[in-house]
Order: C-alpha cells, then sequence, then structure tokens
C-alpha cells in the first residue's frame, strides 16, 4: 500500500507480517515498559488470572509498528527499484479504540495486517487526504488478539502541470 491517496481504495488491505513472541523477548520488553508480574517469568504469571507468562500489549502494539515500518521501507525500496519515487508518507493525528482482545502467550506467533476503511478529504491541506484504516493481530489459532483504529495523511497524485 505504497500508494498515493487516489489510489487506495476501502478494503485495500496490507499484511505487515508476522512475529513469535518468546519468553525472552517478552521479559526485556517488561523488564524496559512494562514491569507487571504476568510480563517478567512464569512464577509471576501463574499467580495471576493469565495463568502463564504473556506479552504487554504495548510490546504487541511495538511489534506491529516495527513490522509496519518495515513493510514500507521494502514497499519503498521494490518502487525504487522499478524506478519510481516512493510515496511520502505524512503524520498520524491519531489512533482510536486499541483493544487488546485475548493475551499474547509465550510462543505465540502473532500476524499482523492494516485495512483502508475510509478515505477523508481534506479542506486546510488539499495536496492530502487522510486514510482510515484497521489494524490487526491474530495468533495462530486465527483469535484477533490486537486491534486499533488509525488515521494517517497520504499526498494526492501531483496534477501534471
Amino acid at each position: 500500500m505504497s500508494a498515493w491517496f487516489d489510489d487506495m481504495a476501502i478494503g485495500d488491505t496490507l499484511a505487515l507480517g508476522s512475529h513469535l513472541f518468546t519468553a525472552e523477548d517478552i521479559i526485556r520488553f517488561a523488564r524496559d515498559f512494562d514491569p507487571q508480574p504476568f510480563h517478567l517469568s512464569e512464577e509471576g504469571a501463574a499467580r495471576t488470572h493469565f495463568g502463564r507468562l504473556c506479552a504487554s500489549g504495548w510490546h504487541t502494539g511495538a511489534v506491529f509498528m516495527k513490522l509496519l515500518v518495515t513493510t514500507q521501507q521494502r514497499l519503498d525500496e521494490e518502487a525504487r527499484q522499478r524506478g519510481e519515487t516512493p510515496v511520502p508518507r505524512g503524520p498520524s493525528p491519531g489512533f482510536e479504540n486499541l483493544k487488546w482482545l485475548k493475551p499474547v502467550y509465550a510462543g505465540d506467533t502473532i500476524t499482523y495486517s492494516s485495512t483502508v476503511t475510509g478515505k477523508i478529504e481534506t479542506t486546510g491541506r488539499p495536496e492530502w487526504g487522510v486514510i482510515l484504516g484497521v489494524n490487526e493481530g491474530i495468533n495462530q489459532h486465527g483469535d484477533l488478539v490486537f486491534r486499533f483504529d488509525s488515521r494517517v495523511y497520504i499526498p494526492k497524485r501531483p496534477v501534471a502541470g
């Protein structure tokens, strides 16, 4: 989905790839950013409602962002190899409805995607539009575990003049 605003359609989906959440990675992330017992050790997690080691929701979000950026970098490089200039991406004015729907346990593999759900024409920046999206993570069992709605500015195709 390295495309101009004009080229994007509702329903377009960008596969971002998958990530295996290992116990070591879960604990490392938790030590630095979310030191709750169910993220720090199997023993600590066993004494909670989770029952076993699970990833921080922020960890699942950070992996989403890493996969989004690396996918965009790959698409940009593919465009350059075709002799095209990559489409720049604008900032995001924010997101809504962030949900961690099921725990991500050590050993789970989450597959992430981003789907266009809407397009907004802008008046203050007529050369840009806003793409609305739903972003999801699904585990190896097909369970939706992570979801949020996003907005991002994408430039419109330049008018030849």
